[in-house]
This record gives C-alpha cells, structure tokens and sequence, in this order.
C-alpha cells in the first residue's frame, strides 16, 4: 500500500503535513511520516528508516526546498523511526532533536560528527520558528521507549504522539482516520497493552497532555484521530492495563514448576 499525501492544516502560513505511509515486505507495520511548513521553514517528524528515505525525500520536495528543512524531530530510537538519520544529515543542513539517553548511540547510525545534534533534556523542550512560534517537545517516556517525546503544534493544534495511538491494520484494510474508535480498538488493544510500560505512565501521559488543546493526534503508525475519537482514545488509553501490569500473562510462567 502507498498512501499519498495529504495536507492536514492549512492557513497559508502554516502547513502540516502527512507525507504518506508505505508497507514494505520487511516491515509489517506502515510507518507514518510527517512534515511542518511554517513561513517556509521546515520540520521534518520521524523520517523513517533507510528503505523509505527514497519515497520519504520524494514527498518533501513537491513541498519544499531541502534547504529550507531546519530541523528534524525524533520521538525515539527505533530503526523504523531514525534508521534513516545519517541519509538525512547528507543531505540536510538542520538540526536533529533527539533524546539525551540515546546520543551515544548514534554511531550505530552512522552518524559521527554530533555537531548538528540538538540533544532533548527529560523534560522536554522547544523548537522555535524565527517569528516565535514554538512546537512544544512533550515528555512522553516509558510509552514506549525510556526516551519518548510527543510533539505539539499550537498553531495546527496537532498531537504528533509517535508510538501512542498506533494502529495496527491488516493488510490492505489501512485507514487514513479513525472513524469509529469503538471499532477500532481491536486494532490498537494488542500492541497498547505489550508496548506501553504501565497504566501508571499512561495515566500520567494524560495528565500531561490535558494542558493542550488538540483537534487531532497523528501517531507513527496507523490511522489519525480526529478531535471526537481522540477524546474517547484517552478515555481509553487512561484505564489500560499493560507491560509490567500484565507481566504474569506476558511471561507466561508458573514460578512454581
């Protein structure tokens, strides 16, 4: 499946972007990216892994100039999320936001030369357009890497929340939005409750992302939750059980043989 882009909001001055989601025979899940345009600045979020970067730097430029890309934000460190960095950092002159916990990593990348590294603190952070709008960096660890950011656009009011929300679909049944989240839970219930860490950190996630007025959420993966269905996920996602409150059923061991 190849979906093509799409313009999520627009209001001449700022742009936010889905560049499209694409299954590989060695990907089971599609992987979303996404791409801000404010007054001709760009933001990319989570480019994606190396086999995408072809299809992925095809889509930027019908809408911008790779000179005009200032910055690339990363919620974690998986290799469906930032395997691509090194293609990226030859090829754009930005800056890289990434997590503190996983700087060291970065050779493994092939990124050697750290000098274009804007290294997030666990408390989150700023990226900040010339005019002084700011995208908020949002503290969203343990959902589920022990490194996780979500990031806010005030102006679009969208949620860019990585790995939460994800949706997992059968193979030619992808949706761009959620369009009745009772039914959609069965696409979200198996992977929420294996790769979130605990209802603890995700009762705090909703705490947090109460402060923010959010029209949509766009996850890494998956379907796009408009402001209706993205009320009831929170609902849901508030009283999950997962990770470590499963961890008797996850492991599937009886101590006492």
């Amino acid at each position: 499946m190849n979906t093509d882009t799409k313009v999520l909001f627009d209001n001449d001055d700022h742009k936010f972007i889905f560049l499209g989601s694409e299954r590989k025979d060695i990907e089971s899940i599609p992987t979303n990216q996404f791409l801000i345009i404010h007054k001709n600045e760009g933001v990319l979020l989570d480019p994606g892994g190396v086999h995408v970067f072809p299809k992925v730097l095809a889509n930027v430029v019908e809408f911008i100039d790779l000179d005009n890309i200032k910055y690339v934000f990363y919620t974690h460190q998986d290799p469906d999320v930032s395997s691509g960095i090194s293609l990226w950092d030859s090829v754009l002159n930005a800056r890289f936001y990434i997590s503190k916990l996983w700087e060291r990593f970065l050779p493994h990348f092939g990124v050697f030369d750290n000098s274009k590294v804007a290294v997030v603190e666990d408390k989150g952070g700023r990226i900040k357009f010339k005019d002084g709008v700011e995208l908020k960096i949002i503290p969203a660890h343990f959902l589920h890497s022990t490194g996780n950011f979500n990031l806010y656009d005030p102006v679009s009011k969208i949620l860019f929340s990585g790995d939460i929300g994800v949706s997992v679909f059968p193979r030619n049944e992808e949706m761009l939005y959620v369009d009745n989240f009772s039914k959609h839970v069965k696409y979200i219930e198996e992977f929420h409750k294996r790769y979130m860490i605990s209802n603890k950190v995700c009762k705090k996630w909703v705490r947090i992302i109460s402060n923010y007025e959010i029209e949509q959420m766009a996850p890494q993966h998956g379907a796009i939750y408009k402001k209706n269905e993205f009320k009831e996920f929170i609902k849901w996602f508030e009283n999950l059980q997962c990770g470590i409150d499963l961890i008797d059923q996850i492991y599937g061991w009886d101590e006492r043989k």
